[in-house]
């Protein structure tokens, strides 16, 4: 097997397991709904990128034509209404396609867990992915692990900022289950070394570190790694949803991540057949101790390869994100447009000055008027001219940081503020119209600025949103203006 196929390239796995295929020789493709994500990777001119969209059955035909091999990484962590059934679809999509191209191995990598009720939905779907993925006849070599520790990784992320900011630990009902955590590079380890054994193919092989530890004994022991005193209090009777509240406002991951993570904590996910110590005698997986002191290593380091926050979630899955992730603060709100990114860019390029702010007038204003009685400039500067803008100039409180025509216009505040803030409007090409992406990025001062951002954070969701919806109901109706004649004519 030469030629493989990785598709998830933006996320957390699939983002390091192409330079290890690199490495090794392989001829590497990758199959992404946005490539111009990748550019900037290290290794993107050593693949051939394909656009493409397992759920809608878009480009698949094309990047599996001629692959010997094909991963499959794509997975919805979000609890969105109809996740499931997403998952399911992607995934019938993906094996019917890699059945008509001849493709001789799927690789997949799901979630540990024994089958029967008690198992979460989350965990239900990872298992039904793996049996759409076999219905099409194509061989699957399908891993199962439990929290995969590394920097970046969304699990790791939660145990670290739990213990990092929490003196008092609640020790919910949910720490009592076992796990076993694997280290990424493990993972990865597995993952590459398959394609040489084709005794791997057409197997579930569950694969985890060489120690098993309750959930609290997780987040003690990261708490003993890093020196830090921590007291755990008895509240067992903590549901689902007040732990994921607890966890969303604590931590970087936001509740509709934290609460399938939540519910799978309540089963045991650890390895109960040995099939991968049989298959791949090389590898001799870490424990969890060490595994957490090379993350921190690379931590320490600024050396992240990649992180839960680069997977990028479609807009037709979850239109909302809010990340909180060193130290800097992202609430982006993305929505689909039927107009050209040059009409959406002609729309929120001509925001400010006398045309106003669009959406929630009175709220800017009453921001303006409560920065100058701090001493700052509110909005009364204005913008040069109301329909052409240049880079380094003001526009009202703001400082126009970056523009790309047709494309991008990046923010900066010059209000008074407890930390820095920006503010980017960015359309981009998605089918016959475009998709909008409006984002506001604080990166707060000491405890008064986080204060101060989750104080106003009602307010930001409620203006942000309609202030997206009000650029796209414009830039529509200015697209209807003008097709409009060219249609009676």
């Amino acid at each position: 097997m030469r030629t493989i196929l990785v598709t998830g390239p933006t996320g957390y796995i699939g983002g390091r397991l192409i330079l290890r295929l690199l490495d090794r020789g392989y001829d590497v493709r990758c199959l992404a709904r946005h490539p111009e994500r990748l550019e900037d990777r290290a290794w993107a001119s050593r693949v051939r990128i394909f656009r493409g969209d397992v759920y809608r059955n878009k480009g698949l035909k094309e990047a599996l034509a001629g692959a010997d091999a094909a991963y499959y990484l794509v997975h919805s962590m979000a609890d969105v209404p109809g996740y499931e059934k997403m998952e399911e679809v992607s995934a019938v999509n993906f094996a019917g396609a890699a059945a008509a191209a001849g493709c001789g191995r799927i690789v997949y990598l799901g979630g540990l867990g024994g089958e029967g009720p008690e198992l979460s939905r989350h965990l239900s779907s990872r298992h039904r992915v793996g049996e759409r993925l076999r219905s099409s006849g194509v061989p699957v070599t399908e891993f199962r692990a439990a929290i995969i520790v590394g920097s970046g990784s969304v699990s790791f992320e939660m145990i670290r900022y739990l213990v990092e900011r929490l003196p008092v630990i609640p020790s919910t009902c949910f720490l009592g289950a076992r796990c076993q955590p694997i280290a990424v590079r493990d993972a990865l380890n597995y993952l590459v070394s398959c394609l040489s054994k084709p005794e791997t193919a057409g197997r579930v092989i569950e694969i985890g570190g060489a120690t098993e530890h309750t959930y609290e004994e997780l987040l003690r022991i990261y708490a003993g790694i890093r020196g830090l005193k921590r007291r755990f209090i008895d509240l067992k009777g903590w549901s689902t949803g007040l732990c994921s509240a607890m966890v969303g406002l604590i931590t970087p991951v936001p509740r509709v991540l934290a609460r399938p993570l939540i519910e799978s904590l309540a089963c045991d996910v650890t390895c109960v057949r040995d099939d991968a110590a049989r298959l791949f005698p090389e590898i001799k997986p870490l424990d969890y101790s060490t595994a957490v002191k090379y993350a921190l290593v690379r931590l320490s380091e600024n050396a992240v390869e990649t992180s839960w926050t680069s997977a990028f979630t479609p807009s037709y899955a979850k239109p909302y994100a809010f990340e909180d992730s060193e130290g800097l603060i992202r609430h982006a709100h993305v929505i689909r447009v039927e107009a050209p990114p040059a009409a959406v860019y002609r729309v929120f390029s001509g925001i400010g000055g006398a045309r106003g702010w669009f959406y929630g007038d009175w709220l800017w204003a009453l921001k303006a008027l409560q920065d100058r009685l701090v001493g700052g400039i509110g909005m009364r500067r204005g913008r040069r001219d109301p329909d052409r803008i240049r880079q380094g100039e003001a526009l009202d409180c703001w400082r126009i940081e970056r523009v790309i025509p047709d494309s991008m216009l990046l923010l900066r505040a010059e209000m008074r503020l407890p930390g820095k803030g920006w503010l980017q409007f960015e359309a981009v090409p998605s089918g016959e119209g475009s998709e909008f992406r409006l984002t506001a990025y604080f990166e707060p001062h000491g405890l008064f600025g986080n204060l101060y951002w989750y104080a106003l954070y009602p307010a930001h969701v409620w203006m942000f949103r309609g202030l997206a919806l009000e650029i796209r109901r414009r830039a529509v109706a200015a697209r209807a203006r003008v097709t409009v004649p060219e249609k009676s004519v």
